[in-house]
């Protein structure tokens, strides 16, 4: 293995290991924000009592979540530093923006929610977790227009041997940009809603504060049912830009060879990328390809021989990471309605509480298969189109690269077996007795 390698499995190890935390924290925060809004207006203690429990599971998520967040921004400068010479002048300003705006605020009402229950007047201790919410999805919304950037370069001239920023409000307001920030903000949200949604049904069927959890897993039913059946319109709009914006990306999200008009889509294919066509497609439905990549039955898509070998992504890491998190996506759905009728009559339903019990991982899998597709797909460029990976990597040895792979493993696999270990101790206890929390 080169450092080509080595720093681009050192950035895919820090990153999905990063964002086991971070949808957790967006999402967590804006259900908590709902559960104390509620507190305030109606008075009632159990929604007080929510705000604490969740709020102590959030606080631990969001620490773990804050420190592996900072060795990725390091890694522009370690890994990939001739990336950041090249458009620093326009990546490096988004990530700036995040740090000294959204960042600052997030962490600073964190700290005043977390030690502020008894020095604030519950209006104003309830807008500080609001606040937390809305830093917390402004800081998301930078760096994915940053990544959206990458994936789709606008606003900018190559001037001296670089890219220079021209146009700000290109980048920041580009479809793309915008879709990008719709479609993850709306998966944190659903992973949010199913991890308190499993919590309150594991302790539902063992009896255990059997009265709070089922107020706290009917706030979640809801906010999850809206993000679930949000998320499946938004995705279409996704795929659909990619026609126009990442045409390999899109052919290999299908395996799709030939340019054709007409195009069908398969439930199954088996991709056979050293002879540019498919062992095997199952499930032939006529059109739809083309339907939804052009909104017309007989529009034309672009295949993957239309492009230079050297130029077209992995397509295993792009076909079935896209079929898993559709699949997924769709489940979703199904379990929030679900859900959402027999959100009056959960302790009779012990099978349900039992799926939606073990599956919390899921939307965990399905954000992890969604941002594979995202960074897979765009290979093998960095900037798509603009700079490819093989130029971006800084002049480092492979040595280097190892001894830094190895220790972010081992690092994170402790502060992952610590985080967890909390959470899921935090998660078992249940809320604070009622007198105590009343205190």
């Amino acid at each position: 293995m080169d450092a080509l390698l080595l720093s681009r499995l050192q950035f895919a190890v820090a990153t999905y290991f990063h964002f086991l935390f971070v949808p957790l924290t967006l999402g967590l925060s804006l259900i908590i924000a709902i559960m104390e809004t509620i507190y305030v207006r109606s008075g009632d203690e159990d929604y007080k009592r929510m705000a604490k429990f969740w709020g102590k599971i959030f606080l631990i998520n969001f620490v773990v979540g804050l420190v592996t967040g900072i060795t990725l921004e390091f890694q522009f400068g370690t890994n990939w530093s001739r990336y950041s010479s090249y458009v620093g002048d326009i990546f490096g300003s988004l990530l700036a923006i995040e740090a000294t705006t959204s960042f600052f605020l997030e962490s600073t009402f964190i700290a005043v929610w977390a030690f502020g229950w008894n020095r604030l007047s519950p209006k104003m201790h309830c807008v500080s977790i609001w606040l937390v919410a809305i830093a917390g999805s402004l800081s998301a919304v930078w760096i994915l227009i940053a990544n959206s950037w990458m994936q789709h370069p606008v606003g900018y001239v190559i001037r001296n041997g670089r890219a220079e920023l021209t146009d700000f409000m290109a980048i920041v307001t580009q479809k793309f940009a915008v879709l990008t920030i719709l479609h993850v903000l709306s998966a944190a949200y659903i992973l949010a809603g199913f991890f308190v949604l499993g919590i309150c049904a594991y302790n539902i069927l063992r009896k255990q504060h059997a009265e709070f959890f089922i107020k706290s897993f009917r706030v979640a039913i809801v906010f999850t049912l809206i993000f679930a059946c949000f998320e499946i319109f938004e995705g279409h709009l996704h795929g659909e830009l990619l026609r126009w914006t990442q045409p390999t990306k899109l052919a290999a999200m299908e395996s799709h060879w030939e340019t054709t008009s007409s195009a069908p889509m398969y439930l199954l294919s088996i991709p056979d990328p050293e002879n540019e066509r498919n062992l095997l497609e199952i499930g032939k439905i006529p059109y739809v390809l083309s339907l939804l990549a052009t909104h017309s039955p007989t529009g034309e898509v672009q295949g993957l021989r239309d492009f230079p070998k050297d130029e077209r992504p992995n397509v295993w890491f792009a076909y079935f990471p896209f079929r898993i998190m559709v699949g997924l996506a769709g489940l979703f759905v199904i379990l929030a309605v679900v859900g959402w009728f027999k959100r009056n009559k959960l302790e009779a339903s012990p099978r349900y509480l039992k799926i939606m019990q073990y599956a919390i991982p899921l939307p965990y899998i399905a954000a992890t298969m969604g941002w594979t597709l995202t960074e897979t797909g765009r290979q093998p460029w960095i900037a798509y189109g603009l700079m490819k990976t093989s130029d971006a990597v800084s002049p480092i040895a492979t040595s280097q690269v190892a001894i830094t792979l190895g220790g972010f493993i081992l690092l994170y696999s402790l502060l992952g077996l610590a985080a967890f270990y909390l959470i899921a101790k935090s998660a078992k206890k249940g809320p604070e007795p009622i007198a105590a929390s009343s205190e």
